[in-house]
């Protein structure tokens, strides 16, 4: 009897350990940084970089088992690494459901992985079988982590939080956070709930992720269709709240029939451009068009399926190729960090970027545009009062 009390606990010890160290394996595996930090920046292009207004439009950071507010060896981002970015906006944004046999080309929803990584990292059992209580739950982390930063970490609810942070920055290196929703899966099909979000903080989501929703077809889904006569509503709901509609992930009907009726600027979060890297992932002349319609922005990505490369030249080949198309008012970063990517460099690695504008002979203006200027004019042109 002793025997076996001893292997039974034995065995709930070790069932114990896995569950705790299978999230920051599994992280291990998806997040990699091909170029590990420090990185050898000159004296000239930190100094611009200290200087500039600093935003990215998506990061998936919270996805994870991680305190944000504490340096992390694993991942692309934390506090710690975007104050020593000179981050001064960070998207963060939240994925609520994601396919087996991931692809960009064809997904069915009828899997959903995020469920086991829920029931591994301890989220609460509301979430195991729920999109929205998903959501709510990873709204209410970064709310933690505000709340733990010591003033480190200020979130962006409206355009006077906004202009109130911008103002009290100055030379510090604080950060404003804002929460945004890859794929309108917690909606449920009900705009009712909308509510319930802008409650929570979300000012930014988009219609799908990687397959389609009630809202409209995703560029990798299986029917790849347009807004949906709720998605119209919701549409407009979006508007009239003051929240953001992105349009990565969106399929090529859904992004034109958004961009047609929208009456505020929109953004797509993170993507590539075909000009450079052609796949079906990635925006074609036409839809970059469409986007800066609206007066909006299309933040670049990182990753090699955005670039076709893995470096900052990369990104800046798609950075001035957006450019000759819509010019460069319409072009912001989008990094895509944390989103199990390959990403060239973490946060603190973000001034390679602004190094390699420089080389090209982007005038200060164009950069400090990119870098993150182009996402605070949309930003104040569409939060709520």
């Amino acid at each position: 009897m002793k025997w076996t009390i001893r292997v039974l606990a034995l065995l709930l010890m070790t069932a114990a350990v896995a569950i705790y160290l299978a999230p920051g394996l599994v992280e291990d595996r998806q997040n990699h940084t091909l170029d590990l930090p420090p990185y050898r920046i000159s004296p000239e292009v930190q100094e611009l970089h200290q200087r500039m207004t600093i935003a990215d439009l998506h990061a998936d950071s919270l996805l994870w088992n991680r305190n944000l507010v504490r340096r992390a060896t694993r991942g692309h981002v934390d506090l710690p690494r975007l104050e020593e970015g000179n981050v001064s906006l960070q998207a963060f944004t939240v994925v609520t459901q994601s396919p087996r046999n991931l692809n960009i080309e064809r997904n069915s929803d009828s899997s959903d992985l995020i469920r086991y990584m829920a029931i591994a990292e301890g989220w609460p059992v509301r979430t195991w079988n729920s999109y929205k209580q998903r959501a709510l739950y990873k709204a209410h982390q970064l709310r933690r982590f505000a709340d733990q930063s010591n003033g480190e970490l200020v979130l962006i609810r409206t355009r006077g939080d906004l202009a109130e942070f911008l103002a009290a920055r100055g030379n510090s290196h604080r950060v404003g956070a804002w929460l945004g929703m890859e794929g309108a899966q917690p909606l449920e099909a009900n705009l009712a709930n909308l509510d319930d979000f802008y409650a929570a903080g979300y000012r930014m989501i988009s219609p799908a992720h990687f397959t389609d929703t009630a809202i409209g077809g995703s560029a990798a889904g299986v029917q790849k269709g347009g807004l949906t006569p709720l998605g119209r509503q919701w549409v407009l709901a979006m508007e009239a709240k003051g929240m953001i509609i992105d349009l990565a992930h969106a399929s090529h009907k859904t992004l034109l029939e958004v961009t047609s009726i929208a009456t505020k600027p929109v953004v797509v979060s993170h993507t590539g451009v075909r000009g450079t890297c052609d796949n079906n992932r990635n925006l074609s002349d036409e839809e970059l068009r469409a986007v800066a319609s609206t007066g909006g922005v299309i933040g670049i990505g990182y990753w090699d399926t955005a670039t076709c490369g893995k470096d900052a030249k990369a990104i800046v080949n798609a950075i001035q190729y957006a450019k000759g198309v819509v010019g460069i008012e319409h072009v912001a970063l989008g990094s895509d960090y944390d989103g199990a990517i390959d990403a060239p460099f973490d946060v603190t690695g973000i001034p390679l970027i602004t190094e390699e504008l420089m080389k090209r002979g982007f005038s200060e203006r164009e950069i400090r545009l990119v870098m993150g200027e182009n996402v605070v004019r949309v930003l104040s042109q569409t939060l709520p009062d």
